[in-house]
């Protein structure tokens, strides 16, 4: 056989054969099919233009050396022909003997450099059978016998070299018969490489009907997978499972999709009925101890395996450590290659239907080889369980140990049916837990979302709480957590408590335990807090006799007379408080009584002087003020967090109307009806303080003296028992801007200045502290109201003002 090289691509030209490789080394993936790209319409004529031609990007060009090869002839099938060089109009004609009838001819024709080629199929009469694209054509023959492949240029003009090669569906050339042992998770698979330019190769198997195979990734080499009808079943090329619809034998066709040389591994590991893959004991709760089974999954979607035998139906809990878990998900076949349940939608509780053997298959979705340890414990035997707890709330927190990244626990607990029950869970150290209920059965209870808390038992039995650790680093050894199963219905352990009075200690002292009954003589609405030792907040949900939510945080409306149970964090699973945890609370009535009187001329009255005597105190003043009022409050400037207490105002119903904001940025504006009372609590981190707080009404006729408008102004002098002043300038006395100046002319500290209309709105202030200062303010028509707060320490300050819109002398 001449050959003639092809300068600079070191192509073999003439009619060449490329015989087929042997086999290489293994590689598993996990996809949908990538279809065959769309077989271009058939060409012009050659000779005459095309509407469109094909792509030249798809190969490197060769410079062409040699044009003497023959181009044309027999075209044997399963070999590869090269041509060197096709110019102009030249047309060549290659012979394909179709042995059979109704075959399948797939045909490749490769443009290997220069201008592109296109090339007809006709029949043994000389009908046109098929056009043949850039890509591989199935051309779909009639009777047995000589099929003639005309080959030209695209477009009739220019210069270009070629391959071409045809291989048949149902007499291929050869046909590579992979064995049973293939099939085994455990096999290598088979590698090989497809020579540049080969229509397709052929394996041949044999596979009982309705057999799962694992169809790993090729490495861009793709193919179909044929019945013994020739019927197409499933595409080889992207991991993806198949089913043996249709009896064999079966036939798998690969190809490169451009013709290109390539590489490829072929794996087709059984799920149904699998073979090769390590056995995976069933474990016990606790820590599994030998029963892990370990394995490292191929990268790119590939997939590993674990064989399981259970002996008798029920539910499992299959646990993959959580570094793999992050890369990993799961999912268990039955014998007949069948999903049994998948990690994301039976991570709680996997059944197993049926007695008999079970494939664990792990699929992984990182670009490394991920390797892993996995563990299944049945949820319906008990044996490893911790010994029962009771559901009482003045019982310590359970300890719970994991000493295996793929340990589960379990808790035991009786339970009467109705009962509302929740579980706490909390880590020791940064980490995350994962809790549920399962029944006797192991059938996981109240796994819908609910808005109530807790789970409504549905039956009286034993029930058990399943957790573990979601974390776990490669060094832990003995990571620990807390656990709490509660009973919110009839709540027992809980310390019991009555309302409690305004101005006094909180009616629920300091003390442990996570619960309070409330016995709460009435309906009605009340203020709940609770707080701990330190006076920090701790948030908390009252629940009925039923465990039902009645209602969070501080306000709560009680529907009827008698005992509620108050929970810290009640709704929150993730939060253990232990008991001892030492919190007060404060169950006060929601609408104010028995509150201190406390004038609104604060700047000329003495201010109040209170004190709150334990963690969770409520201290209440009542304003004289009518409703439409505005008042604001007065405060020393040296005040510290300690001795300025959160603040806010309410009406005779218990409505809110302002808060600290309001009363110290702008001004409160008093709806609703009267009285008016001001609520005081200790700012957080001072559980006892004193305080001096004053008022001031900002609004109406004022009834502070007149700021005079000369030089001199007037004079004031502060103290602890006097650090607020009040003037007045009507509304004749002041321009539109208006500047006013306050200058310390004895003693220490600094003062700042608030200006108010006649309806009380504030219009400039609070300014900030200042030992002497100007401030311009835009006034409104009319009076308005200054006033000046001080420090509480002795000192004296000019105040004047001034037309702030004329000239400074």
């Amino acid at each position: 056989m001449a050959t003639l090289s092809l300068t600079g691509a070191g192509l073999l030209a003439g009619p060449a054969t490329a015989a087929p490789t042997a086999e290489p080394s293994a590689r598993p993936t996990l996809t949908t099919e990538q279809p065959r790209p769309a077989t271009v319409p058939p060409a012009a004529a050659p000779g005459t233009p095309a509407t469109s031609a094909p792509s030249r990007a798809t190969e490197p060009k060769a410079k062409v050396g040699s044009t003497s090869a023959t181009c044309g002839g027999g075209l044997p099938l399963g070999q590869v022909k090269n041509c060197a060089s096709i110019t102009g109009t030249a047309q060549h004609t290659w012979t394909v003997t179709s042995t059979v009838d109704q075959d399948t001819l797939f045909v490749r024709l490769r443009q290997v450099s220069g201008d592109g080629v296109s090339a007809t199929v006709k029949g043994p009469d000389g009908s046109n059978v098929c056009y043949v694209s850039s890509y591989l054509t199935d051309c779909k023959l009639g009777a047995a016998g000589v099929y003639t492949i005309t080959v030209a240029l695209y477009y009739g003009t220019g210069k270009g070299a070629y391959s071409l090669s045809a291989e048949s569906m149902r007499a291929p050339s050869t046909c590579v018969s992979l064995p049973a042992s293939f099939f085994s998770f455990a096999s290598a698979g088979r590698s090989g490489t497809l020579p540049a330019g080969l229509a397709a190769r052929c394996f041949t198997f044999k596979q009982p009907t309705g057999a799962v195979l694992h169809l790993a990734g090729t490495g861009g080499v793709q193919g179909d997978i044929l019945d013994a009808q020739f019927q197409r079943i499933c595409s080889v090329g992207y991991p993806t499972e198949c089913t043996l619809r249709e009896p064999g034998p079966y036939r798998l066709f690969l190809e490169e999709t451009y013709g290109n040389k390539a590489a490829y591994t072929l794996r087709m590991p059984r799920i149904s009925q699998s073979v090769g893959c390590p056995a995976l004991p069933l474990t016990a709760f606790g820590d599994p101890g030998a029963a892990v089974g370990t394995g490292t999954a191929p990268p790119n979607q590939e997939i590993s395996c674990q064989s399981l035998r259970v002996t008798t139906p029920g539910r499992l809990v299959i646990r993959l450590d959580q570094y793999a878990n992050q890369y990993l998900d799961w999912r268990l076949y039955d014998d007949a290659g069948q999903v049994v349940c998948t990690e994301y939608d039976s991570a709680r509780s996997c059944a197993a239907p049926t007695a008999g053997a079970y494939t664990l298959v792990s699929q992984n979705w990182n670009w490394e080889p991920v390797s892993y340890r996995a563990a299944v414990v049945r949820l319906d035997q008990a044996e490893g369980c911790a010994a029962p707890t009771t559901l009482n709330w003045d019982q310590p927190a359970l300890t719970v140990h994991q000493t295996s990244p793929v340990q589960t626990n379990c808790q035991p607990f009786h339970g009467e049916a109705g009962e509302r029950v929740m579980v706490y869970r909390a880590p020791d150290r940064y980490n995350e837990v994962a809790s549920w209920i399962v029944d006797e059965q192991g059938g996981v209870v109240c796994a819908e979302w609910s808005e109530q808390d807790g789970c409504a038992l549905p039956s009286t039995g034993t029930y058990r709480v399943v957790s573990y650790l979601m974390n776990w680093a490669a060094d832990s050894e003995d990571l620990t957590y807390k656990v709490q199963v509660r009973r919110l219905s009839d709540a027992v352990g809980c310390p019991t408590i009555t309302p409690g009075t305004y101005n006094s200690a909180p009616a629920g002292a300091l003390g442990g335990i996570r619960c309070r009954t409330l016995d709460l003589p009435s309906a009605g609405t009340y203020r709940v807090t609770a707080v701990s030792a330190e006076n920090y907040r701790s948030y908390a949900t009252v629940y009925d006799s039923a465990g039902v939510k009645v209602c969070t945080d501080t306000w709560c409306k009680i529907p009827a007379a008698g005992k509620y149970t108050m929970v810290l964090s009640g709704g929150a699973p993730n939060e253990v408080i232990d008991t001892d945890f030492l919190y007060a609370v404060a169950l006060l009535p929601w609408k104010p009584s028995d509150c201190t009187p406390v004038s609104d001329t604060g700047w000329q009255d003495a201010p109040h002087r209170g004190r709150f005597d334990a963690a969770g105190q409520h201290n209440c003043l009542q304003l004289p003020s009518p409703t439409g009022a505005h008042v604001a409050e007065l405060l020393p400037g040296d005040v510290t967090a300690e001795t300025s207490p959160e603040i806010i105002v309410v009406n005779a119903a218990g409505d809110q109307v302002c808060d600290y904001s309001s009363l110290r940025q702008y001004s409160c504006e008093l709806t609703g009806e009267a009285p008016f009372s001001v609520l005081l609590t200790a700012d957080e981190g001072f559980p006892t303080a004193s305080y001096a707080v004053a008022f001031a009404r900002t609004d109406g006729p004022p009834a502070c003296p007149v700021l005079p408008g000369d030089a001199s102004g007037a004079t004031v002098t502060t103290g602890a028992d006097h650090f607020a002043v009040c003037y007045t300038v009507p509304g004749d006395q002041h321009a539109s801007r208006e500047s006013f100046t306050w200058t310390r002319t004895a003693g220490s500290g600094d003062a700042r200045l608030s200006v108010f209309d006649s309806q009380g709105i504030r219009y400039c202030g609070p300014t900030g502290p200042a030992v002497e200062r100007t401030v311009t303010c835009t006034l409104p028509a009319g009076p308005v109201t200054v006033i000046l707060e001080t420090d509480a320490v002795d000192a004296s300050y000019r105040l004047t003002h001034r037309d702030g819109t004329a000239p400074t002398a």
